[in-house]
């Protein structure tokens, strides 16, 4: 699927949804326009979702946005399927039934906004599924969207009389599916960083990974379908949940969070002979309490007022769920699903609340009986500064760094990156492929001799710097990003510094422009490495409104001092379904 969009003006960063009737396929944003234009392509694999290309679709492509004098920049968005037919390497769903709202007779997005929906469905899965996976998409916004940097329910109001109410309910988050009421899977969402957040001059032209490609996670249920199967009516319901605190140094998990989570799933079945029935022992789930600590301090100034505010987060959470599975032939086997993650989060708020330094480091083991396993690692550190002088004077200044390493073996139902670069007979050689910062598909000659990998792992990394200033006279944005990332192929189960480098590339931006880039296939070069030079700032149009008013930060940012910043997602905005 090629999504491309160009835009023209000024405009917030804004959240894309598309489906295919009720079922979400693809969550992406935009970039965030010039008043010269930009233009930017995205290409997605969208192979996993076969069971569904093979009957009549509905397209629905959310995309709210708002035009006025203010905002006046509309996305002209253009989606391009290509269907190629090789040999099946990998087998698909049978069926994939939707965890939405299910809106598409309506020609309506059918995303769940929580927590004010009931996000859940009820479905009689059929008795012949063999093999069935979860995968759930979420993200937050407006008050959710930089959910790792709020703060305790107890300690909201820190700095009120200075920049407002900060957003509570903890710098932790948590996605929770549940099966008839009983948790079945959970993860910690990744941090996305859109185009407009931390400061807009970041992300130009190089967005935060995932921005243009929100992803999900997998929760392997097999191991229930001897409860599902059972020829009865069953929920699945998904929950987003952060932390209350009792004001004392103690936490708990909650159920609820802020305003608000856009979430939606989907159920992969895999079918046995038509005639058979899945029977076996019921799902055994282990799941203890998770293990919480807090800590939080505040510091006052010589007049008494609130000066700093530190807060540490640290969470820990193990999840397996066991069963043995029958079939109709009389065949048994035993099933699981076990997952254990750690998640730590310091945030120092300091000056007041007009500055705010956060750590977070994530780590997280997924493994399943069918083989398929995923090991994750991320961190993020961000250190903003504002100040804001009124009436009319804004300034943001903000160092971030980011960074994830997957390691993955066994069967996922979403594509590999070893798809594309994998020997197959029935693709031709040399193969088209779209590298990471290049426009065009790019001639590349697969070797013969390539290994036969068993695992993948991927690792990026993005470190930059970047201001902003609105004052009387206009506003200005700089801005430098540097990323790395990599691809390795493994043969065999290694450590994280072997396997074999198929794909690293290096790129550079300054001030809107794409000074350094470097790539190479195989460990070969491709290409020339290019160097530009880049000089000056780029303009800024984010939150400026005509007639010399600026916003507050917290409106241009969705965090920091002032109002609210505006989001607009599944509106219902014309020409919503194709």
């Amino acid at each position: 699927m090629n999504l491309t969009v160009t835009s023209k003006g000024r405009q917030f960063d804004r959240l894309g949804l598309m489906y295919l009737g009720d079922i979400e396929i693809f969550r992406t944003s935009t970039a965030e326009p010039t008043s010269n234009g930009i233009v930017w392509t995205y290409i997605k694999e969208m192979d996993q979702y076969e069971a569904l290309w093979k009957t009549e679709q509905k397209i629905i492509f959310d995309l709210g946005n708002l035009i006025d004098s203010t905002y006046t920049a509309p996305f002209d968005t253009l989606l391009t399927a290509t269907f190629v037919t090789v040999a099946n390497t990998k087998p698909a769903a049978d069926q994939i039934l939707p965890i939405s709202a299910r809106r598409s007779e309506d020609n309506g997005p059918s995303a769940f906004s929580l927590p004010s929906d009931n996000a859940s469905v009820t479905y009689r899965i059929p008795q012949n599924v063999e093999r069935a996976i979860v995968s759930l998409s979420a993200c937050g916004q407006a008050a959710e969207e930089f959910w790792y940097t709020n703060v305790y329910n107890s300690e909201v109001n820190t700095f009120a009389d200075q920049i407002g109410a900060l957003y509570g309910h903890s710098p932790f988050r948590e996605v929770q599916l549940l099966i008839d009421g009983q948790i079945a899977g959970a993860f910690v969402p990744d941090p996305v960083i859109f185009t407009g957040g931390i400061a807009p001059g970041l992300w130009r032209p190089i967005v935060g990974f995932d921005a243009f490609d929100l992803k999900e996670t997998e929760i392997d249920v097999t191991p229930w379908l001897p409860l599902l199967c059972d020829g009865a009516s069953h929920t699945f319901e998904i929950r987003v949940g952060g932390l209350n605190d009792d004001g004392d140094g103690k936490a708990s998990a909650s159920d609820t969070v802020g305003s608000f989570w856009i979430v939606t799933g989907k159920i992969f079945l895999f079918f046995g002979p038509e005639s058979s029935v899945t029977s076996g022992t019921p799902p055994r789930v282990d799941t203890p309490q998770p293990l919480i600590n807090i800590d939080s301090q505040i510091t006052t100034n010589s007049t008494g007022a609130n000066e700093t505010l530190s807060y540490t987060t640290i969470y820990h959470r193990y999840i397996s769920v066991s069963s043995t599975i029958r079939t109709s032939n009389g065949t048994t086997y035993p099933t699981f699903w076990r997952q254990d993650f750690n998640f730590s989060n310091t945030n120092q708020i300091s000056s007041q609340g007009y500055s705010q330094f956060t750590n977070q480091l994530f780590q997280s083991h997924d493994l399943s009986s069918s083989g398929y396993t995923n090991s994750l690692d991320t961190d993020l550190q961000v250190n903003s500064t504002f100040s804001s002088i009124p009436p009319d004077t804004i300034s943001i200044n903000a160092i971030t760094t980011r960074g994830m390493s997957s390691i993955h073996f066994g069967p996922s139902i979403f594509p590999s990156p070893l798809q594309q670069l994998e020997s197959n007979p029935d693709i031709p050689n040399p193969r088209n492929l779209y590298l990471y910062a290049r426009p065009q598909p790019y001639p590349v000659i697969i070797p013969p001799t390539l290994p036969k990998f068993i695992g993948t792992h991927e690792f990026t990394v993005q470190t930059g710097t970047a201001s902003y200033f609105s004052g009387p006279n206009g506003s200005t944005s700089t801005g430098e990003l540097g990323q790395t990332f990599v691809i390795k192929g493994w043969e065999r189960r290694c450590e994280p510094n072997d396997g074999t480098q198929l794909y690293t590339t290096f790129v550079k931006a300054t001030n809107a422009s794409v000074v350094e880039k470097q790539e190479s296939l195989f460990e070969r070069p491709v290409g020339a490495a290019e160097q530009v030079v880049a000089v000056g700032t780029q303009e800024a149009e984010v939150g400026v409104k005509k007639g010399g008013v600026r916003r507050s930060v917290r409106e241009i940012l969705g965090r920091g001092p002032g109002s609210v910043k505006e989001s607009l997602v599944g509106t219902g905005g014309d020409g919503r379904a194709i």
